[in-house]
């Protein structure tokens, strides 16, 4: 242990000496050039439009759109490299209304001499007001704007700013980049690893790579916190095993924000899935959202409705099921509620599907809000008024006065079909007896007098 104390602190005593080991790994390693980013090739292979406009320095504005840790900042930085214009860079977590006019005035005072590039990282923070302080700004050309944000810019960024701007997104890296990033970082002597001698086995590579969901940043946090924390081996060499790697990692981090992007997204494909009758899949999205702390109740509501949107009158018990779960998560509470969450999820996913009473809604409404209001017929009206000249109301005739309940009168003014049954499930039968009572209706009204 000596040793391994005596080690550290002379890495400590030279990284104090050398300004490029001060910081965590993740910040020391940031790409400098286009050529040292990894992945996004999308966007950055030779030739494609970012990279053409950041080379030739002829960009517009410019909003940067993807998970974190897959470069966004940094490819603000290297612009910032790139650029023969002013560069200033502020925050949505920390600058004020005040704050950003006084960089934005900065601009002002220079611009005969030289543009300025405004970065804002994390520009989903402002609110409205703060985000409308920067058009005017942006309108003359006194800024060209760079945003970064993890969050949908046509959701979380004013419409004005986004019309004004090319929106990129940043794909989350594939493993292969992961574990080209950690490499790099392995074998810098510079900035990186490269002097602690130490070696990341292939299978330890290849679970950080998968279990950092394509975040650069997470992936070399936990490499460092290998390296550092494991003593050398006989050899003198640092060995990072995946064991070692599964200890630092700990306890998997989904990244899951519960009101904005992620929240909204995985509900969708969770609701999706079960449309599209795949349980799997939508134990899969129950199995996320639970796991990043997602309110069961919310879940719970979701599949009540689904229950009605997508399964409807294929399958009636869709919606007992649905409405029960929704009850037993209220009465027993996580973590046991996760159980019937998916004993529901799945039910609903593998049930015949229906939105015909959706549909037959949604079409009588339109026809409410559209044209003239059909008036309730006479017979039906709860109590009929008796004025001097009108007809005297045909009479209400009960169902249970007749065979199988089923007697023809009318119900709409104007008769109307909405309700159209699908072949699926329990609604082929629903179909079969209306299309009976139709025939018996029908029927009825030929041979009345």
């Amino acid at each position: 242990m000596d040793d391994l104390f005596e080690r550290e602190d002379g890495q400590q005593e030279a990284e104090r000496a050398d300004p490029a080991k001060l910081g965590p790994l993740p910040a020391r390693m940031r790409p400098r050039t286009l050529g040292e980013i990894v992945g996004q090739d999308h966007l950055l292979a030779p030739g494609r439009l970012l990279r053409r406009v950041i080379e030739s320095d002829r960009f517009t504005n410019l909003i940067f759109y993807g998970p974190p840790g897959t470069g966004k900042t940094t490819l603000a930085e290297v612009i910032a490299r790139t650029t023969h214009r002013r560069f200033e860079r502020t925050s949505g977590v920390t600058s004020n209304v005040a704050q950003l006019r006084a960089v934005c005035e900065r601009a002002r005072e220079v611009r005969g001499h030289i543009g300025t590039v405004l970065f804002v990282d994390e520009i989903h923070r402002f609110n409205k007001a703060q985000q409308d302080v920067l058009l005017p700004y942006i309108e003359d050309g006194t800024v060209t704007l760079i945003g970064a944000t993890t969050h949908n810019p046509g959701i979380f960024i004013n419409t004005p700013l986004v019309s004004r701007s090319l929106v990129f997104e940043l794909h989350a890296l594939d493993a292969a980049a992961v574990k080209a990033v950690l490499a790099r970082a392995l074998a810098d002597r510079e900035r990186g690893l490269g002097d602690a001698c130490a070696t990341l086995e292939p299978a330890a590579a290849d679970f950080l790579a998968q279990v950092c969901d394509g975040d650069a940043r997470r992936a070399l946090t936990a490499l460092e916190i290998a390296v550092r924390s494991t003593p050398p081996g006989p050899d003198g060499r640092v060995t990072v095993t995946p064991e070692i790697m599964a200890e630092c990692v700990q306890r998997r981090v989904i990244a899951y924000d519960k009101d904005e992007d992620q929240h909204y997204d995985t509900i969708s494909a969770f609701i999706k899935s079960i449309r599209g009758s795949d349980p799997d899949a939508a134990v899969y999205w129950l199995a996320k959202m639970l796991e990043g702390g997602e309110d069961p109740r919310f879940i719970a509501r979701r599949l009540v409705i689904s229950a009605s949107e997508d399964i409807g009158n294929a399958d009636p018990r869709g919606l007992t099921v649905a409405v029960a779960a929704m009850q037993a998560v209220e009465f027993v509470g996580m973590p046991e509620a996760r159980i019937t969450l998916a004993q529901a999820a799945t039910y609903l996913a593998a049930a015949p599907k229906s939105n015909a009473a959706y549909l037959a809604l949604d079409e009588a409404a339109a026809d409410v809000r559209s044209g003239r209001v059909q008036p309730v017929p006479e017979h039906l009206k709860n109590v009929h008024v008796k004025a001097e000249g009108k007809a005297a109301a045909p009479a209400y005739r009960y169902p249970h006065d007749f065979a199988d309940t089923a007697v023809a009168q009318a119900y709409l003014t104007v008769p109307k079909t909405y309700y159209r049954p699908k072949p699926a499930g329990y609604e082929e039968t629903i179909a079969k007896r209306l299309a009976w009572l139709k025939a018996r209706k029908a029927a009825q009204e030929r041979n009345d007098p």
